[in-house]
């Protein structure tokens, strides 16, 4: 009897751990294999973005900031974010042609698209959450 108390215990806790209290969904697991294998690189395998993300560099660009609760990633509505991964961004002050943000159109189909979205809203407070959920109506 102990001993599955103990069982239930540690997965009840592994899983409030690693899911914020809520089971990972196919669509968020599969997101977050994907952020790794095509984000991370530029914005971090933990989502914390670049050093030094809020200081311009000479050209004009931001360095890849942080899709966590740090970041600001979670003010753009689902929209927004579907654009600037399939089509890339080029920040407005950028004093060059290049895009800042790689497009990855051709490279992600919509679904995997929206399945890294998916994954990046679990790495926001609840109040991030609600906002940008009103942002996307």
């Amino acid at each position: 009897m102990t001993r599955k108390l103990l069982a239930v215990g540690l997965l009840f806790a592994s899983w409030a751990v690693w899911g914020g209290g809520k089971p990972e969904s196919d669509s968020t697991r599969q997101g977050r294999q994907l952020y790794q294998q095509h984000c991370a690189a530029c914005h971090g395998r933990e989502a914390e973005g670049a050093d030094e993300w809020k200081a311009r560099n000479a050209v004009g660009e931001l360095p890849p900031p942080p899709h966590d609760e740090t970041g600001h990633t979670w003010r753009h509505s689902d929209s927004m974010l579907f654009k600037m991964i399939a089509d890339g961004w080029r920040d407005p002050f950028n004093k060059t042609d290049r895009l800042t943000m790689p497009a990855f159109g051709d490279t992600l189909s919509d679904t995997e698209i929206r399945h890294i979205t998916e994954y990046l809203k679990t790495l926001w407070t609840e109040a991030q959450r609600v906002y940008q959920v009103k942002q996307s109506q």
